[in-house]
């Protein structure tokens, strides 16, 4: 077996559902932002702060590709992993990719209180959210095996879901 993948926009539920996941099919599960967190004994934001985004996401494309050369793992990745060709060709290439879809109204609900988000340090973080999710969405279906709506569905349901429809797929 390869990999799952889990791709998708800040709150959408990646790390919640790829736990979930993980747990039912009895894999490891590994969060892309919590490795790079355990690694440099650093917090996102604190890297973001000293590296600048093009720092961070050096060492995302790092652990993206190191994460997708495992076999047999859940993985959950930060929400711009899907900016740069690299990570997409590695993402596509480590397994079976499922994009959680989330509205943007679900995701301010779900981000609001969390300031473990740097790019949502702004005056308007729905504007912001709304911006990001324009740009990364066609990103995110190019490489997605699966597209799966997580708008006021409970995590329980959206695992339930995902593991009906990945037995529907033809082998690739």
């Amino acid at each position: 077996m390869r990999n799952l993948i889990l791709v998708g926009p800040m709150g959408a539920g990646k790390s919640t559902i790829g736990r979930l996941l993980a747990k039912e099919l009895r894999l490891l599960f590994k969060d892309s932002d919590k490795e790079i967190e355990l690694r440099t004994g650093a917090n996102i934001p604190w890297i973001f702060d000293k590296e600048g985004e093009p720092g961070f996401r050096d060492r995302e494309q790092a652990m993206i590709a190191e994460l997708c050369a495992l076999d047999g793992v859940v993985v959950a990745t930060g929400g711009g992993a899907v900016m740069r060709a690299e990570n997409r060709q590695a993402l596509h290439a480590g397994g079976r990719v499922i994009y959680l879809h989330a509205s943007v109204e679900q995701q301010v609900g779900r981000t609001a209180r969390d300031r473990n988000r740097p790019l949502l340090r702004t005056a308007n973080p729905e504007a912001t959210l709304r911006g990001l999710l324009e740009a990364r969405d066609p990103l995110y279906r190019e490489i997605a095996d699966l597209v799966v709506e997580t708008d006021e569905r409970p995590p329980r349901m959206v695992v339930l879901d995902i593991l009906e429809r990945l037995q529907q797929l033809p082998p690739r």
